[in-house]
């Protein structure tokens, strides 16, 4: 299906067309479903979460949100990256704290044994709370890393959602990167 037709459904959707909402949603799953493999590809897969779930949760966020305005499947994709972002820091951050105890009581363990990885929780917040920070300091380059790296999209794409020419994406990509890369270095 073509993005004209998927933004009609989505229009019709948004009116309260039960049957487009439908119709959108069996459209966009696959679409849904390559986001979320690129989103979770290199991460280690866990027993709540994958490609799956993060779908189902996204669209159950999407469903939740009502009348969310969308302009077109430009801005749904860009919708859906932001929506993957949230879920899968919701998640790390629920295994975080869980792991630390959540809530019980804190306990010093003093042992000669290495203790493990604690896994990409960590991390995940981490680039969360830096993007956040970033976001303060340059909101459109921020913005050009979640409609990169969250929803999937190519340059050209986030050229035409933030209304810039390919060149500004790519370089506010490369200054992104390099602040990020310096705002998550330890120390």
């Amino acid at each position: 299906m073509s993005s004209i037709e998927l933004t009609g459904l989505l229009q019709r959707a948004q009116q309260g067309d039960a049957s487009a909402a439908e119709a959108f949603f069996e459209e966009s799953y696959p679409l849904l479903r390559k986001l979320a493999r690129a989103r979770l590809r290199g991460h280690s897969r866990t027993p709540t979460l994958d490609t799956g779930s993060l779908v189902q949760e996204a669209y159950l966020r999407f469903a939740a949100a009502g009348r969310l305005q969308l302009a077109d499947s430009l801005h749904f994709r860009r919708w859906a990256g932001k929506v993957m972002r949230s879920v899968i820091v919701d998640i790390a951050r629920r295994r975080r704290a869980e792991r630390r105890g959540g809530g019980q009581a804190r306990l010093t363990l003093v042992t000669d044994l290495p203790m493990p990885d604690t896994g990409g929780e960590d991390l995940i917040v981490r680039v969360h709370e830096a993007l956040d920070e970033f976001a303060a300091i340059d909101p459109r380059a921020a913005q050009v890393v979640e409609l990169r790296y969250f929803a999937g999209m190519t340059e050209a794409e986030v050229a035409a959602v933030l209304g810039v020419t390919d060149r500004t994406v790519r370089r506010d990509w490369e200054k992104a990167r390099l602040m990020l890369a310096q705002m998550l270095r330890p120390g």
